[in-house]
Formats: C-alpha cells, structure tokens, sequence
C-alpha cells in the first residue's frame, strides 16, 4: 500500500468537493480548482474526509494512486489557505518593483526584464523581495522558478536571485601560480 495514497484527506470547513467521474471539483474561499483523475483511480468521499483507492497492485496503479492523493490534497489546501514562495535579490544595483500588474527587474543587464504573471498568480515585490502566491501549487512553483531562472545565483559571490533561506554554495576564485 502507498504511505502516502492511502492517508485520508480530511475536508477543512468551508470548502466544497464535487465528485465526478475523472474529474474533481474543489470550492473555498479563495477559488475553484479541477483536479483530473485517472480513470482507474477511486476517489471516495466519506463525510469529511476523502479516500482514493487503486484498483491492483500493478506499478502503474502504485504510481498513480499517492499522486492522486497529493494532487488533490494540494487542490484543497491551495482553495482553503493559499500557496506562497518567496524569493529574494542579492546584488549591488539588482531590485524588483511593481508597475501595475507587471513585474519588473533590474538584474545588471543593459535592459529590464518585465515579466507578467499568469492568471491566477498575485506577485508583491518590495525592492529586494518577491512573494509569488495563488491557491495552484504547481503553477506558483513554475512561475518562481521562471522568476528566478533570469538570473541564478552565482557560485563566486551569490548575486542572483534565490529562494528564501536558499543556500548556495560559493567556489574559491581562481589563484594566479607564479611559475618560477
């Protein structure tokens, strides 16, 4: 049995699952998000809890059934209270800030990046932090990551952008041998 599909999901108050076939339906307070299912995969809803259950003990089954269960548990925690990834900007001149809905860097390029977040996705910057935030948690790890890939921490002095409490490891500059 997976330890993590067949942990039950337990239902916070306010918010609502609509079970269909292959599809699920998740209401809160701070949206609605789908979740499809594999058609082999049973999804259960036991007052305020929800099970899923897989049909075999084939390989493929095993993988799908603790996804499953994670997919729909991120669904639920993501409408009831929200996902947030913070980033933070090291460097001498490097800083983000906020035109409207546009995100704009300055990263020691010749140019700004601006950047527009999807749908669904709310972004704060404060000089040298970004909070990306939404109630998908894929999509709020896929935009900090685009975030963060226009200018990765650097090895030799860390400037960059990073996730909070990230630590990168720095190298040792290259030496000059004087050859005698």
């Amino acid at each position: 049995m997976s330890r993590i599909g067949k942990e039950p999901i337990n239902i916070p108050e306010g918010v609502t699952v609509d079970l269909q076939p292959n599809l699920v339906t998740i209401k809160g307070q701070k949206g609605e998000l789908r979740v499809n299912v594999h058609e082999d995969m049973n999804v259960e809803q036991v007052e305020n809890q929800i099970n899923v259950s897989r049909p075999t003990d084939n390989k493929s089954h095993r993988a799908l059934h603790g996804t499953t269960r994670a997919l729909i548990a991120n669904a639920i925690l993501g409408v009831a209270q929200g996902f947030v990834k913070e980033l933070e900007i090291i460097g001498i001149g490097f800083q983000a800030n906020m035109q409207g809905n546009r995100l704009v860097l300055q990263l020691g390029f010749s140019h700004d990046i601006h950047f527009d977040p999807p749908e669904g996705i709310e972004i704060k910057a404060k000089r040298t932090e970004i909070n990306v935030s939404g109630i998908d948690k894929q999509l709020v790890g896929a935009v900090a990551a685009k975030i963060r890939s226009f200018r990765k921490p650097e090895p030799y002095k860390g400037k960059g952008i990073r996730y909070k409490g990230e630590y990168v490891r720095s190298k040792q500059g290259k030496t000059v041998a004087t050859g005698v």
